[in-house]
């Protein structure tokens, strides 16, 4: 296995809908107009007390199952946890786009009713199956920032870090410590009374 299982997580009870990673994953992958690899997404909209928005992409599933419908082999998991696609082997049949329950694969909108061109996803700004930060990986993929050390725009961008992203325990941790400081009950982690108030209890103590 990979040194990382990278990951995106959304804190809802962060996000303020002002689409900033939306803009840099645009922005960072040249993608084509009518096509958004990552969008937000607002629940019980204009709901006091129950509004929340989160950001959705391509959430790099562990058991992928576009991976699991696709007849050519166009999208395969990487073992660093990332799903990839690779252009050449699309045949537009629309299969990854009924099984994502996130709605990730996006087809260009330029071809007649019906037709569909090439998939189009978030690919966790690693680039695709071409030579490493090359023109052509460029032109089909975009970005390929983790081939530079980096990570997604999308993440780096976020003004308010509700979008995280990066190997999964240690998002999940971040996110861990952000529940429990919130004193929610349980903490969100299946802790009972008694190891949430102790888990408080030394959260107090070491400030």
């Amino acid at each position: 296995m990979a040194e990382s299982d990278y990951k995106f997580l959304c804190d809802g009870e962060r996000c303020i809908e002002c689409n900033g990673c939306v803009v840099a994953c645009k922005n960072a992958n040249d993608v084509p107009w009518g096509m958004q690899r990552r969008r937000v997404v607002t629940l019980d909209d204009g709901v006091v007390d129950k509004e929340v928005s989160i950001s959705v992409a391509c959430m790099h599933c562990g058991d992928a199952p576009c991976v699991e419908v696709c007849p050519t082999q166009t999208l395969f998991k990487r073992e660093d946890g990332i799903v990839h696609h690779n252009k050449d082997n699309c045949i537009g049949c629309g299969y990854c786009f009924y099984a994502c329950p996130f709605g990730a694969p996006q087809y260009p909108q330029d071809g007649f009713w019906g037709q569909r061109g090439e998939m189009d996803k978030c690919t966790y700004c690693a680039g695709g199956p071409e030579e490493d930060l090359s023109a052509a990986e460029f032109e089909k993929y975009g970005a390929n920032r983790i081939a530079e050390g980096k990570l997604p725009l999308c993440a780096e961008m976020c003004s308010t870090k509700a979008l995280m992203a990066g190997d999964a325990t240690t998002v999940a941790n971040i996110f861990r410590e952000r529940v429990v400081n919130r004193g929610h009950a349980n903490a969100g982690w299946s802790l009972n009374d008694a190891q949430f108030s102790n888990a408080m209890t030394g959260s107090e103590q070491q400030k």
